[in-house]
């Protein structure tokens, strides 16, 4: 299963360690995780994904592929800016949400449309978001979502 990790550029230390755990616990159980391939819960996700030996893919706002942080082992450039964020939710068959802003509530509001079940860790309340305490409680309720 592909999940795509959503979440804050400039996260907290809690959600940078969260967004961390969610990459690694989804490499070991066999999951590719789908990201903005930036900074912050991007960088982290994909980070504890590479380290647990898993696959990652990051979706650039930019044309360059080399912007991608240096976790992504594929990096897509868009060229769309945040209109990629349609392409982020649309590349995952389910979304984690970890902390976040305005970018991270339009990616949580395209996962709604586009049917995609939501779990949300530390990210804001919002209609068919899932919220949950731990990383392992967000993997669980995405693995649980999907067919």
């Amino acid at each position: 299963m592909r999940v795509s990790v959503i979440g804050a550029s400039a996260p907290s230390a809690d959600a940078t360690e969260n967004a961390h755990e969610v990459g690694r616990l989804l490499a070991e159980r066999g999951h590719t995780v789908v990201c903005g391939g930036l900074g912050g819960v991007m960088r982290a996700a994909c980070r504890g994904a590479s380290e647990a030996g898993g696959h990652t893919i990051g979706i650039l706002p930019g044309e360059d592929r080399d912007a991608a942080n240096e976790y992504v082992a594929t990096a897509i450039a868009t060229g769309l800016g945040h209109a990629r964020n349609a392409l982020v939710v649309l590349n995952g068959d389910a979304v984690i949400a970890v902390d976040g802003a305005g970018g991270t509530l339009s990616e949580v509001g395209l996962s709604s449309v586009y049917d995609r079940p939501i779990a949300g860790l530390g990210a804001a309340d919002a209609p068919h978001v899932e919220a949950v305490e731990t990383p392992a409680e967000a993997v669980d309720y995405v693995e649980a979502r999907v067919d």
